[in-house]
């Protein structure tokens, strides 16, 4: 019994960094219902953008944030104006064609300039600290703040989206960026913000699953599916939800190594499918009231 109360609560821990990955991915698509295909290329080179800075300054991982999250914020912005805004529109074909030609760029690129040498960035003594509640029952530190974060950062953005300016102008883009543009709001503007916005938390999920696991530039297509799956279990959009995606998907895994090592990845998937058979829309399906 114990084992499984282990087996269970890693899962939810684990499921706190699927949520991380996902967050951002249900941002873009909850406000500009762009189906993002980079995105978890994108995690990968937040993952080595921090490697560099903490190499070049000698910063920890987690302080290396102060440089790596403005700049993934900045790429977020540009990225959306200068090429993603002119795909967006009634067919969801260009996006996804332009996004999957820029995640084999930056994952060429990577490459390229990285090697296809595996990496990780050292976080210390955090990295295998534990909490100790019972006999053969333990919580890792660093796992249960990559889960506290990602709750905190959900808290946030629900403020953010439901209490200030800039939220309701992302709500009122989302819902109809042409009145919203009749309103004053530039929309163009907006979706960089939100982009912007999603590649910030991206940044925090890089460094987090850099210190947490090995990266290399071609884990970002893995990643992509686990934020996918994610997201879309929880109900596309919802911030909540996608917490609970991951959670789910998380608990799966685990208990899928738990029977056998080789049905891991296979039981999240099967965990996803069985959910998506049943409540197609995911659970917590976003509504226009949201």
């Amino acid at each position: 019994m114990i084992e499984w109360a282990n087996t269970i609560i890693q899962g939810i821990l684990t499921g706190g960094l699927y949520a991380m990955f996902a967050t951002g991915l249900a941002i873009i698509f909850g406000v500009m219902r762009l189906v993002n295909i980079t995105h978890g290329d994108l995690i990968v080179l937040a993952a080595f953008i921090a490697m560099v800075v903490i190499e070049t300054t000698g910063f920890n991982p987690f302080l290396s944030l102060i440089i790596v999250l403005p700049i993934m914020f900045i790429i977020g912005y540009f990225l959306q104006r200068g090429i993603l805004n002119y795909t967006l529109g009634d067919d969801l074909l260009p996006p996804l064609l332009v996004t999957f030609g820029l995640s084999i760029v930056i994952q060429n690129v990577l490459l390229e300039v990285f090697s296809a040498d595996s990496q990780r960035l050292k976080a210390g003594a955090i990295e295998t600290s534990s909490i100790q509640l019972t006999d053969g029952l333990s919580i890792g530190i660093f796992p249960l703040i990559t889960l506290l974060t990602a709750v905190t950062m959900i808290i946030l953005l629900q403020q953010l989206f439901n209490r200030t300016r800039l939220g309701r102008a992302f709500r009122a883009t989302s819902d109809d960026p042409t009145t919203a543009q009749l309103m004053g709001i530039n929309h163009k503007h907006i979706f960089g913000l939100a982009m912007g916005l999603a590649l910030g938390l991206v940044a925090i999920a890089g460094v987090l699953m850099a210190v947490r696991s090995n990266f290399d530039p071609s884990i970002g297509p893995a990643k992509l599916l686990y934020a996918f799956e994610a997201v879309i279990i929880g109900g596309l959009g919802s911030l909540w939800g996608t917490l609970i995606g991951g959670i789910i998907l998380g608990v799966a895994q685990n208990i899928g190594a738990k029977i056998d090592p080789g049905w891991q990845i296979l039981a999240g998937h099967i965990a996803f499918l069985i959910i998506l058979v049943f409540r197609p829309n995911g659970l917590f399906p976003r509504t226009r009231d949201d």
